[in-house]
């Protein structure tokens, strides 16, 4: 409880000074479609640069040659990879 006490009191002093903080949200719609088609376009680059790097990171398979001679496991492989990175990279923007 002291503690509590002891942090709010150290706190108060730089609560006095702040400042409201401008925030890079959309404010109009046209804002809005345009952060949306920036942020996809930032996204899609990100996950072929990550899918890259995985396929020179697994050297001893060729996933893109085995996918081209019809091998479903490389193919349910590189889904697997282009939707975790999705899942990251979309939660590292949000």
């Amino acid at each position: 409880m002291k503690k509590t006490i002891l942090t709010a009191l150290a706190l108060a002093p730089m609560a006095a000074f702040a400042q409201p903080v401008e925030t890079w949200h959309a404010k109009t719609m046209g804002e809005a479609l345009g952060y949306t088609a920036l942020f996809g376009l930032v996204g899609a680059i990100l996950v072929v640069i990550g899918f890259k790097a995985f396929d020179k990171i697994i050297s001893r398979i060729d996933l893109e040659g085995e996918i081209q001679k019809g091998n479903i496991a490389a193919s349910v492989l590189a889904g697997a990879v282009i939707i975790g990175l999705a899942i990251i990279i979309a939660a590292a923007m949000g």
